[in-house]
């Protein structure tokens, strides 16, 4: 089925920078004056659709569109329709009802599908490939906290996955050198064409040596384990190989003490405490980690914004 060119956010691979720009620019002028934004969506509504549980993406999109005069509904799959009929069925259905279609799903390909069939803007909330509005709030509060990212110099701690893939594009069109130390990549998350992009930028670099933190102005990390396999029994070995495998990777005081590394702390939470990060890691002083969570909300209503300029 045909639709109509409309634009989505399903990763930021075909986002230039200078997109980018514009919708941290917006999202720094949201923050400072929501009161000038208050009816941008007036009467306009966003289904949340989640085939996967969800704290922050779930409080801050509709938060973000109660603060734009609009409105949001939230769709779980396990206690809706969708989970016994056929989503093209169904995701046309829920089209005649919404402006905009913010999904978390299983799989990336979830999303594509949706693209096919709706005439409105779909936006990735979080797939095993991408988290993009993660990766634009982490770039607002990099921002906020040294200023413009050209040069600045971010480290990705522990495994390469969904979350690191969109920061490796956001970091890269900023001009922000990134460098991913990690023993593992996460292969449901690999992205060839993203990191070959990356390389040839000459911006992203891989490495095992955790001397990189070193000079680091910011240091980022996330769960070695998906969160729909931590508490599986399934996974059980799959999880105790992981943590022999990462436990060198943790980030945690000491390892900053070691390297003497004064970098700002960031994680896209949730926190597993001493599993990928420490307790004193997440209170530290140079701790940001509660500014990049509120910066989901100031990101996600300039996304909205930028999105319906764009209809």
């Amino acid at each position: 089925m045909q639709k109509n060119k409309i634009k989505h956010m399903l990763h930021l691979k075909d986002y230039s920078s200078k997109d980018i720009k514009e919708i941290l620019d917006l999202a720094i002028k949201i923050k400072k004056n929501p009161q000038n934004y208050e009816t941008a969506l007036k009467n306009q509504t966003l289904i949340m659709y989640f085939e996967k549980n969800s704290t922050r993406t779930r409080i801050s999109f509709e938060t973000a569109m109660t603060q734009l005069g609009g409105h949001a509904i939230f769709l779980d799959k396990k206690t809706s329709q969708v989970s016994i009929a056929e989503l093209k069925d169904e995701i046309r259905a829920i089209e005649r009802y919404a402006d905009f279609i913010m999904s978390r799903p299983l799989k990336h390909e979830t999303l594509i599908e949706m693209t096919q069939m709706v005439n409105v803007p779909v936006i990735n909330g979080c797939c095993e490939m991408h988290h993009p509005c993660q990766a634009l709030a982490d770039a607002l509060t990099m921002i906020e906290h040294k200023g413009d990212l050209k040069g600045k110099k971010i480290v990705w701690l522990g495994i390469a996955n969904n979350v690191s893939n969109s920061l490796i594009e956001v970091c890269t069109k900023l001009g922000a050198q990134i460098t991913l130390c990690v023993p593992e990549k996460d292969s449901d998350s690999y992205d060839k064409e993203l990191e070959d992009a990356a390389k040839n930028t000459k911006l992203y670099i891989e490495t095992t040596d955790l001397s990189c933190l070193k000079d680091a102005d910011f240091v980022h990390t996330d769960t070695w384990i998906n969160m729909e396999f931590m508490n599986d029994p399934k996974f059980a070995k799959e999880k105790e190989r992981r943590l022999k495998v990462f436990k060198p990777y943790q980030l945690n005081a000491a390892i900053l003490e070691k390297y003497k590394s004064k970098a700002k702390i960031m994680h896209c939470m949730p926190c597993h405490v001493n599993y990928e990060i420490t307790r004193d890691a997440i209170d530290h002083k140079n701790s940001i980690i509660f500014d990049q969570a509120e910066n989901r909300l100031h990101v996600e209503k300039a996304v909205l914004v930028w999105l319906n300029s764009k209809k």
